[in-house]
């Protein structure tokens, strides 16, 4: 399956961002500090500038790892730091992403060395490709979508540091070189010796960026269309530099670039962008010169009313299209989405209509997922109902509400349509990112099933009238794997369907095994069992969720496998969870499935075979 990058080239021109160092130069930083380093000692200062060119419009923004490189970074005495740089790096762009709530897509950026090479220095081209690899493998740790090598004067060593990256990843690469005024590059090469070397190497995207401005760029572009099939980038430096009053400027202004990005368009550009001096502003011209030609978004979420609910008797509330499948014992495939960390809540909503075409049932929604603040899940929730036509299930934690405003936004949630409640306690909070916040807690997740069923009878937590009783199906979450020992967790179990939770959702499995050891010490369960899944997506992670993440237990051969797929982790951590939700069918009501760094691609391929199955299934048994 081609990746959602290339398809969304196919669809029409793609905005990339602007500028990194020149806006930390604006910022603050110094000209003789290391910015990629920045990543570390302020990162929120680099989120900020991420988070502008998203506002401004880009749909694609570049870590700022330019030259978080082993040759680069000892210049600092930093080279035993490229992993936490580049980490770092494509941690702060996701958060951005995230904060902001835009499917944007983010690229690892990858600069030359600055090594010197033979004969002129004491570097060979080849000694270039494991640090490229150190570089890439960390990008990747951290969920870039794709890699971008840029601003590269040597076609010899793009050449080599491609080739390596393609050795240790498959995502699609962008690369990038600089031309000088006659239209070669530093080293001697034409354009069409370097679409010619990137063609072999079958790199999908080639292009030029920084040189001297967009007249050049322009130029560059019509030869490159002449000489390539591939799709074509330009991200031109914003003119001249010039020194104004001890700093650097640039005097291309954001009206000159948006008539260059309609330019660029029209001579067979697909993926446009700015270098050196270009700032939000040029992006937001760009933006609006391209308005005319640019695709809707990857996703159209398209308003659908929610599904009827299925009628019951005339003394009974009607059930929800959830409740009803569970009664009719017929499987449900529910998915996990996290609320983004603004107000916007597009990327979400775009992931949620991508799995009801896939065939979801419904969708769930953490309550600050990992005690950090985000988007209420009741208003995602309500938003998802509405805009998408998916029933949803809010996790509720009595963390951050006292007993009135627990009662309180439950009343609220229900007469917002809002039936389905998984009662949860609530993730620890962590000084390190809750400075001065404090916990509530004046009930647990069992107080909270007691209060959500009384509420089903007409009544308060004190036993007052609340008028019309609510119609809420009430899910209760199970750790078969820790971190209490299981005894206690048993034990906690019964006292949540003894409080009346009508479904049980579990903490993430990963084998048959687990899920068989768990059944035999709980016994026969008098409620429907919805099995968590979480598709895997690289070893780091495997490793991670089971040493460090409290509920998770990944047995040794699977994060084994996990180890030897090597940059083919993801797919196979999609295999993984494959033969576990085939192997666990019989045993479940349902699945349960989980998503990483807000991707929704394995679980939208898990979901169509999963409901692909069920629908043979259902029409045999007619």
């Amino acid at each position: 399956m081609e990746h959602p990058f290339l398809q969304r080239l196919r669809q029409g021109p793609l905005l990339a961002d602007g500028a990194m160092g020149t806006q930390l130069f604006a910022r603050g930083i110094r000209a003789d500090q290391c910015l990629d380093a920045i990543n570390l000692s302020q990162p929120e200062l680099v989120q900020e500038i991420h988070r502008a060119y998203i506002a401004a419009g880009a749909e694609l923004i570049e870590t700022n790892t330019f030259g978080a490189n082993r040759f680069r970074l000892a210049q600092y005495g930093l080279e035993d730091q490229v992993g936490a740089i580049n980490r770092q790096g494509a941690r702060i762009a996701r958060e951005a992403r995230e904060v902001m709530g835009e499917a944007v897509f983010i690229a690892g950026a990858i600069g030359p060395s600055g090594a010197l090479f033979q004969p002129l220095g004491p570097v060979s081209y080849a000694e270039v490709a494991g640090p490229v690899q150190e570089q890439v493998e960390a990008l990747v740790e951290r969920g870039v979508d794709l890699l971008i090598f840029e601003t590269f004067t040597d076609l010899n060593e793009l050449t080599v540091a491609v080739a390596a990256a393609r050795q240790v990843c498959d995502l699609p690469i962008v690369a990038e070189m600089s031309f000088d005024d006659s239209l070669h590059t530093a080293s001697g090469h034409t354009v069409f010796q370097v679409a010619e070397a990137l063609e072999a190497l079958d790199v999908p995207v080639i292009g030029v960026n920084c040189g001297v401005g967009p007249q050049q760029a322009l130029d560059l572009i019509g030869q490159l269309a002449h000489h390539t099939r591939r799709f074509i980038a330009a991200m031109p430096n914003a003119g001249f530099p010039v020194r104004v009053g001890g700093r650097i400027s640039y005097v291309a202004s954001p009206s000159y670039f948006a008539s260059f990005a309609t330019s660029a368009v029209a001579a067979g550009a697909r993926l446009i962008g700015g270098c050196c001096g270009t700032t939000p502003d040029h992006i937001r011209a760009m933006r609006e010169a391209l308005q005319g030609t640019l695709p809707p978004p990857r996703v159209v979420v398209a308003p659908r009313p929610a599904p009827a609910p299925t009628p019951t008797s005339p003394d009974r509330p009607p059930l929800t299209r959830l409740a009803a499948k569970l009664a009719r014992k017929e499987f449900v495939i529910s998915v996990e989405l996290d609320p983004p960390r603004g107000s916007n809540p597009a990327k979400a909503l775009q992931g949620a209509a991508r799995l009801r075409e896939a065939g979801v049932d419904v969708i769930n929604i953490g309550d600050n997922v990992m005690a950090r603040v985000r988007m209420s899940a009741l208003g995602l929730a309500l938003l998802i109902q509405q805009q998408i036509g998916l029933e949803t299930i809010i996790h509720f934690s009595p963390r951050d509400r006292n007993l009135m405003a627990v009662q309180s936004d439950l009343l609220g949630a229900h007469a917002l349509g809002i039936r389905h409640v998984l009662a949860v306690t609530g993730d620890q909070l962590r000084a390190s990112t809750n400075p001065r916040v404090t916990a509530v807690w004046d009930v647990d997740s069992i107080g909270l099933i007691g209060i959500l069923k009384r509420m089903n009878q007409g009544v308060d937590y004190a036993g007052t009238s609340i008028g019309r009783p609510t119609a809420f199906l009430v899910g209760c979450s199970v750790g078969p794997e820790g971190p209490r020992p299981i005894e206690e967790e048993l034990e906690r179990l019964k006292r949540k369907l003894d409080a009346g939770a009508d479904f049980i959702m579990t903490q993430p499995l990963f084998t048959l095994e687990q899920l068989e050891r768990f059944l035999d010490r709980a016994g026969p369960l008098p409620v429907p069992l919805i099995l968590g899944v979480v598709p895997l997506e690289s070893y780091r992670q495997a490793e991670l969720l089971h040493h460090e993440v409290p509920g998770f237990r990944v047995p040794e051969e699977i994060r084994e496998r996990m180890r030897r797929a090597g940059d083919h982790a993801a797919a196979e951590g999609l295999a993984i969870a494959d033969e576990f939700i085939e192997q666990a069918r019989p045993l479940v009501a349902g699945i349960y499935i989980m998503t990483s760094y807000g991707r929704y691609d394995a679980a939208i391929a898990l979901t169509r075979k999963l409901a692909s199955a069920t629908r043979v299934e259902e029409a045999s048994s007619a």
